[in-house]
């Protein structure tokens, strides 16, 4: 797990990322995304309180990015982004003192800032039974939906906070449109490449994406879904 710590420091604060991000910065600890106008997903991360400062945790292939996007909106607003060294660890054990329930699902254990170490746990298997995203993997920066990615299931987005970028077509689909294409988990019969297509009659349904023994998380269309699924010759079938 390679993190970046963003450190977010300034009077405006929290008026200035509660303006950019899906999710409501005044009740972090809190899992948000970074959105695109157009509603597409270009990061997602952590918001942690820390006395007088708002960290950002945040995939470190991503930080440079990051921050690039948010300096680009900080105008006349009192805020001071700096990246810093900050070790953390996460587990699904007991949870040292200071630690921080994961926002997005009580399976995903803790994360403790300013210590190292993982414990071990299988976070493949845990984010596969729980259908929960990863960075990078089903969650692609400019193209991926995040209501079709679980965003509201994992408390990750907030409909009552007012606007931010990308809101309108977020607030769209969640009102007015049926979602037709999503991530479900998948029982299969054996192991494929991420990203093998799935198909059935002959048709494209969707993509296998983590796989964790004899399940994995897949982006399907429901239309398309159903008996006789298969990728690269493996059965599929939608639990």
């Amino acid at each position: 797990m390679s993190r970046q710590i963003i450190r977010v420091t300034g009077e405006d604060r929290v008026e200035f990322l509660q303006g950019l991000v899906t999710n409501d910065i005044r009740r972090a600890p809190c899992w948000t995304a970074l959105l695109t106008p157009q509603g597409k997903y270009l990061a997602d991360f952590f918001v942690i309180p820390d006395g007088d400062a708002l960290l950002i945790d945040v995939d470190a292939r991503l930080a440079e990015d990051v921050t690039r996007r948010l300096s680009m909106y900080k105008l006349r607003s009192k805020v001071a982004l700096e990246p810093v060294e900050m070790d953390v660890a996460r587990g699904t054990g007991p949870a040292p003192e200071g630690a921080v329930t994961d926002p997005r699902d009580p399976a995903m254990g803790w994360r403790h800032y300013g210590a190292s170490g993982d414990d071990g746990s299988d976070w493949d298997a845990i984010r596969v039974a729980h259908c929960i995203p990863e960075t990078l993997v089903e969650l692609v920066p400019n193209e991926t939906f995040i209501l079709e990615v679980g965003f509201e299931r994992l408390n990750g987005v907030d409909f009552r906070k007012g606007c931010y970028v990308g809101q309108e077509v977020t607030a769209r689909m969640k009102h007015k449109t049926e979602l037709r294409k999503g991530l479900r988990t998948v029982a299969i019969d054996g192991p494929v490449d991420p990203g093998t297509p799935i198909t059935r009659d002959g048709r494209e349904v969707g993509r296998v994406l983590t796989q964790s023994g004899g399940r994995a998380i897949a982006y399907l269309r429901f239309d398309r879904m159903g008996e006789g699924m298969e990728a690269d010759g493996v059965a599929v079938a939608a639990e």
